[in-house]
């Protein structure tokens, strides 16, 4: 009998040396500053220690709006502001509202598989962290890399993102640096690179 890729994958996963994760959720309340809603949920450096966590959080479809779940490596922190952020952007996926009911979590699961799980070779290196943004007109998910120069290691990152979460070759994921998008006058930001 052959085994799930899921359980191949973890099995790998047991087998190398996994990097510290940190969970952070951020709660949008308008009486405390973005540093203020921003906790600090967990850390985890073992993939029996990640299911346990993941086991034990709600799901992104079952959280409020202004809701975001952020993971990345431990030492970073979930803004632009940060040192290995600074320089770096994002790979950014917008889902219409009703995808939040058919394809949010099970998107985001396979996101943090891929984090934890190495799944983008020498270029996990630039991986930072990921973020999930629960939202009324549609959720995003992104994941965030360090260097938005680094064009080999970001293309990779995101083909075989795409190829994991199984999106269609037509629908079109977009790079955006974070210095584009915290200096946007529009509502969108401009892509760098596609896939």
């Amino acid at each position: 009998k052959q085994k799930s890729s899921l359980v191949l994958q973890m099995e790998e996963l047991v087998r190398n040396e996994m990097p510290e994760w940190a969970l952070w959720y951020f709660k949008n309340d308008k009486s405390k500053s973005w540093t203020e809603n921003l906790r600090l949920i967990s850390k985890f450096d073992t993939v029996e220690d990640f299911w346990a966590l993941y086991n034990h959080i709600q799901q992104p479809s079952k959280l409020g709006f202004g809701c975001d779940y952020c993971l990345f490596k431990d030492g970073i922190k979930p803004m632009w502001e940060d040192d290995r952020n600074k320089l770096g952007g994002r790979w950014l996926m917008t889902l219409n509202k009703q995808q939040r009911h058919n394809d949010l979590d099970r998107y985001w699961m396979e996101t943090l598989l891929c984090l934890v799980g190495e799944s983008f070779d020498e270029a996990s290196e630039d991986v930072c962290g990921a973020v999930v943004n629960v939202r009324p007109k549609g959720d995003k998910i992104a994941i965030w890399t360090s260097n938005c120069q680094n064009r080999d290691a970001i293309m990779t990152i995101g083909q075989l993102y795409k190829e994991r979460l199984n999106i269609p070759i037509k629908a079109m994921l977009g790079y955006q640096s974070h210095d584009d998008t915290s200096s946007k006058s529009g509502s969108t930001t401009k892509n760098m690179y596609s896939v």
